[in-house]
């Protein structure tokens, strides 16, 4: 057969979408499988990253199908965000409108590659039906208590007058208008994530096995679980005049130091830090330098040369009664314990740098050699209390007498800082909330919702339009009436992304109504399979986990995790490197398909390389991919129309054949591991490939069909279009299904044996099953008698099955 592969394409994509081939079915007493790519940005062109996201995803929906289950594939677009600010300022386009635009273009170019995605449950996540369940969501949870206001110190930029993600700073500078980022406090809407804390560690205890342990360990590292002793350091006298304050807390993960404790630290914005600065006592070059601490963003700090300014007040210690001088440095996080830490330089290489750099005293109180020594073992000295204990045993004899004597307690904190969702922008989700003179800050009524955009704003990338716009801003408040202001501010993109696949497993009849359906959610989730970048592992995926305990406990859902498996895919390179347009090393796949068809390209992306690596760019692999599949559509005049297979004797089968159905069938076998739990298509690919070529190598008609048959079914999920027309041309359309192993095949009275000489492999030899350990030494001998010439042989290693290896002396 001639292989046109956009005839046939566009043939096979009509007839899908005709038939409704993607949609799931409402039968709920079918076994489920729920296969998910995380939703694209709409940028308005797929590269080739997408291509092999989807392909993946695509490659398992079409399998599980085939094995006759009800395949969830759904596909959306998460549509919010700066970048259609940004375009609208460059292009003077409206952000709704080159959304939308690049929307449409994206789903031609989905459909193009023929992935099999719903097309009912699409949807974007700027749509006003979206953020009115979404606006719904966040007053439930502002009503349970897991909203709250707060000012905070946050990235911003004054030349376009918005909060920036730490993320969005570079080298100190916006991202977008690179205009010098400051340090600012603001108020803000922040998701209590931190009240999960333990749950979203505990939970990934469910996951190992399932998840990459890569993103496990992420996951645990950011949410970082700390056990240790909070109390609180008074100050002395002086200072509690100069302060106004009895004292400040502290956190330690090392109570076991606490008498080698020679100097307190702050962080800039610790409010302590702040009294000061506002104050006279501390002197004008001190206050630069803590000010020029609050302009740099945490991040910036942490890799920044340890810096600082004492304060000129001091503490008690706890237990000793000696003064402790209190200094600001840049390293203490403000997020972090309470902003404040215990430091004891002879023990924490952190504190360590700082006493050196500023002349401050180092009590060593573990037996060690060199300093700083930061291990958890070793004898305490100069310690009083617990002089000779070992870590364990003083630790916990520093906590009990802090509990017994009433100045602290043992604690669990938590790196994992709560979600700041304010940001200062036009195109977002607006926060329904309403500021009232009277009332307050109340929530809108849920009947009024959704809070939509106004679509008459002018972007010009100065501040937010929806501060400007008079009728949007200006309200009545829901709870007494009176005239009001509504919050300008929209939400952070990642409110979007956090629960979209619940909304995907919804029946859309129920959309206008509910956020959920029921019967209909609780079928299908949780996912089944989640596929997505590793650059995702914390912040969305921790979110999406975050939002799926979060609306569990609000009677929306059911699972306590969303995605039950989850496969990182690894990037696509060329040349070495990330594609980007800026390296000038892009792909477009628009191309590749008018160049060689739709499945040449899932082919090759699937083949290239295991799904978790990289993957680099090959054209020549590319063409090798497209000469494959014409060589399948030549080989199909080898087989013979039919509606029912052969039936085969194989027993009676030559050599040849037994060998070309035991290659078809070992790829059947590998398929279902594949498929199911390795994902490495390229090993299938392969099997197929070799597969192919047994069938090649002998005449027997009957076999060709079968393997033909066979290989046409796995080859299916990867490159579809193809696969459907040579099946419908010789099987008709019902081809596809589940196809059973033939024991008999892989039965056999003969084994194939490896021979190595000194473990390298010479030859392969065919022996009878039924000869002796020595027998089949003797025979692999002659075969590589070359290799062994008049060199002594020093052992012979017979591997039952395997192989055998002859050890020779030189």
């Amino acid at each position: 057969m001639q292989y046109n592969a956009k005839d046939i394409e566009y043939k096979w994509q009509t007839t899908w979408r005709e038939t409704k081939y993607s949609e799931p079915k409402n039968d709920y007493n079918l076994p489920k499988k729920y296969i998910l790519s995380m939703f694209p940005y709409p940028s308005g062109r797929l590269h080739m990253g997408h291509v092999r996201n989807y392909s993946i995803g695509d490659a398992l929906s079409r399998y599980w199908r085939n094995m006759g289950y009800n395949v969830l594939q759904p596909m959306g677009f998460d549509s919010f965000g700066m970048p259609a600010e940004n375009a609208a300022i460059k292009h003077k386009i409206h952000p709704k409108k080159w959304t939308y635009e690049n929307i449409d273009y994206m789903i031609k170019e989905l459909d193009a590659l023929g992935l099999s995605f719903s097309k009912n449950r699409l949807l974007a996540t700027s749509d006003p039906l979206y953020t009115k369940w979404e606006q719904e969501f966040f007053i439930k949870m502002y009503e349970k208590g897991l909203v709250y206001r707060k000012s905070a110190v946050v990235n911003w930029c004054e030349n376009d007058q918005t909060v920036l993600a730490n993320e969005q700073v570079e080298d100190g500078k916006c991202w977008r208008c690179g205009h010098d980022v400051e340090q600012k406090e603001m108020p803000g809407y922040y998701l209590k994530i931190t009240q999960y804390a333990s749950e979203l560690l505990e939970c990934l205890k469910d996951l190992e096995g399932k998840w990459p342990s890569q993103v496990i360990t992420m996951q645990e590292n950011w949410i970082g679980q700390s056990s240790g002793l909070e109390f609180e350091f008074k100050f002395d006298d002086s200072s509690k005049d100069i302060v106004g304050e009895d004292g400040f807390m502290v956190f330690t993960t090392r109570p076991d130091t606490i008498y080698g404790v020679s100097y307190c630290a702050l962080a800039p914005e610790h409010n302590i830090t702040k009294k000061l600065l506002n104050s006279e006592f501390i002197s004008a070059e001190v206050k630069e330098k803590i000010k020029s601490m609050l302009n740099q963003t945490p991040k910036e700090r942490q890799i920044a040369d340890k810096d600082g300014v004492y304060l000129g007040i001091n503490a008690i210690h706890p237990l000793t009664g000696k003064l402790v001088p209190i200094w600001c440095a840049n390293f203490v996080l403000a997020e972090y314990g309470h902003g404040a830490l215990m430091a004891v330089p002879a023990h924490d290489e952190r504190d360590y740098e700082f006493a050196i750099k500023f002349n401050l005293p180092i009590n060593k109180i573990i037996e060690c050699d060199e300093l700083p020594y930061c291990q958890k073992s070793g004898k305490h000295i100069n310690s009083d209390i617990i002089n000779g204990m070992d870590y364990d045993e003083a630790s916990k004899t520093i906590i009990n007498h802090f509990q017994n004597s009433n100045i602290g307690k043992e604690v669990t904190n938590y790196k994992l800082r709560d979600w700041g969702i304010s940001r200062q922008r036009y195109w977002g989700a607006p926060i329904p909330m309403v500021h009232c003179d009277s009332c307050g800050v109340v929530a809108e009524n849920i009947e009024n919702l959704p809070i939509a955009l106004p679509d008459d704003v002018e972007i010009t990338g100065e501040g937010n339009p929806l501060d400007k716009h008079a009728s949007f801003k200006h309200c009545k408040c829901p709870k007494c009436g009176k005239n009001a202001t509504r919050e300008t501010d929209t939400m952070d993109t990642f409110f979007e992304s956090s629960w979209y696949f619940a909304r995907f497993a919804s029946d859309d009849k129920s959309w206008e109504n509910t956020a959920f359906d029921k019967q209909s959610v609780d079928y299908w989730m949780n996912v089944d399979q989640y596929i997505g970048g590793i650059e995702h592992a914390i912040l969305h995926l921790l979110y999406a986990r975050f939002f799926q305990k979060v609306l569990r406990d609000l009677g929306y859902l059911r699972d306590s995790e969303p995605f039950a498996s989850l496969l990182t895919q690894g990037m696509v390179l060329k040349d070495g490197a990330k594609m980007s347009k800026s390296k000038g090393n892009t792909v477009d796949p628009d191309e590749i398909i008018a160049k060689y068809g739709a499945d040449t390209a899932r082919l090759f992306i699937l083949f290239a390389a295991p799904p978790q690596k990289e993957l680099e760019w090959n054209d020549s692999a590319v063409e090798g991919a497209f000469k494959f599949i014409n060589r399948l559509c030549d080989r199909a005049s080898n087989a013979y129309k039919c509606s029912v297979l052969p039936d085969i004797n194989h027993k009676e089968l030559d050599k040849a054949e037994q060998y070309a159905r035991l290659k078809v069938y070992e790829a059947l076998k590998k398929s279902s591991e594949v498929f199911e739990s390795s994902f490495t298509f390229n090993t299938l690919i392969a099997a197929c490939m070799e597969a192919l070529n047994a069938l090649n190598a002998q005449q027997n008609k009957d076999v060709w069909t079968e393997g033909y048959y066979i290989i046409l079914n796995l080859l299916e999920p990867i490159i579809p279009h193809i696969s459907w027309e040579l099946s419908n041309e010789l099987f008709g359309l019902k081809n596809f299904r589940k196809i059973e192993l033939r024991s008999e095949v892989f039965q056999s009275d003969t084994i194939n044996l490896a021979i190595t000489v000194n473990g390298k492999r010479r030859a392969e030899v065919e022996v009878d099953k039924s000869l002796s350990d020595k027998e089949i030494i003797e025979i692999t001998k002659t075969q590589v008698a070359k290799w062994i010439g008049s060199s002594q042989i020093i052992k012979e290693i017979y591997v039952p099955n395997k192989l055998v290896n002859i050890v020779i002396k030189g």
